[in-house]
């Protein structure tokens, strides 16, 4: 995809491989919204491509930690564009970030859960109507290989809880998410596609949770560009990559019932249930 002046939003994008996805996006032409918690941080990377004689991102600082924080973003993106090339959802916790103990968002939901996939679907549900006017458009879900499956009896894992298991059902329901919309979206023009970037990047989520690096934010970025703007993704939704390879998810995945479940559960929990009967 040519990305002289297309737009992306790509939320988490101060720091780590979003901040390196937002460089290279906008060293291609695009017009970039940046998204994250820290001024400082966003102004450092602002002031770096305008130095590379780029066109300077926006920036959006929102807290996705909570359903009002998400709705601030997707408000304040709708006033201000009339359409959106593409969708880089990114943000997210790790297992360890603040502490191994369960911690609530706000609104009361595990913050896992909350952060790396509630704010994600309710900004892709709400952003959809840019998506459409900008077809042929993208969405990129950043997931993971670490998956559990989910319990519809204990979705905020108030019994057993890790951090671990908590960071993989958030990936996993974003994995689900994916294959649940991008079905939705067939004759939509908007494709929507997950991936696991690569395996403990050098990021600052990854050394807070006291874990060494193992792959470069250079190649994790690598795989969400093949995703946000190759040509030989193009036209094709639902699919999960591993790094740059098509690969599967584990089975709930997959289990139509169990997205059916996770899809009328999240709708109530972000009160979009009214986008959709």
């Amino acid at each position: 995809m040519n990305m002289q002046g297309k737009t992306v939003l790509i939320t988490g994008s101060t720091d780590g491989v979003g901040r390196y996805v937002a460089s290279r996006l906008a060293a291609d032409g695009a017009n970039v919204l940046i998204h994250g918690r820290d001024a400082a941080r966003a102004e450092a990377l602002i002031a770096a491509i305008k130095r590379s004689g780029h066109p300077a991102p926006v920036f959006y600082p929102a807290d996705l930690s909570s359903r009002a924080g998400a709705n601030q973003l997707a408000d304040a993106v709708l006033a201000d564009h009339k359409r959106l090339d593409v969708f880089v959802s990114n943000a997210g916790i790790g297992s360890q970030n603040d502490g191994p103990e369960r911690q609530t968002s706000a609104d009361g939901h595990e913050l896992r859960f909350a952060v790396n996939y509630l704010s994600g679907f309710l900004l892709a549900r709400r952003l959809l109507p840019l998506l459409k006017a900008a077809a042929p458009a993208r969405i990129v879900n950043v997931a993971s290989l670490g998956q559990h499956p989910i319990d519809f009896d204990d979705v905020m894992i108030t019994k057993g809880y890790s951090g671990s298991r908590a960071y993989a059902q958030s990936k996993l329901s974003q994995i689900m998410f994916t294959i649940d919309l991008a079905e939705e979206l067939k004759a939509s023009g908007v494709t929507v596609n997950s991936l696991h970037p690569a395996t403990y990047m050098n990021t600052t989520m990854v050394r807070e949770g006291g874990i060494t690096p193992i792959s470069t934010v250079e190649q994790g970025g690598e795989a969400i560009l093949h995703l946000a703007v190759g040509e030989d993704v193009a036209g094709k939704g639902g699919l999960f990559f591993n790094g740059m390879q098509q690969a599967q998810a584990i089975a709930q995945a997959y289990d139509e019932a169990a997205r059916e479940q996770l899809r009328a559960l999240s709708l109530e929990l972000t009160g979009l249930s009214g986008l959709r009967g």
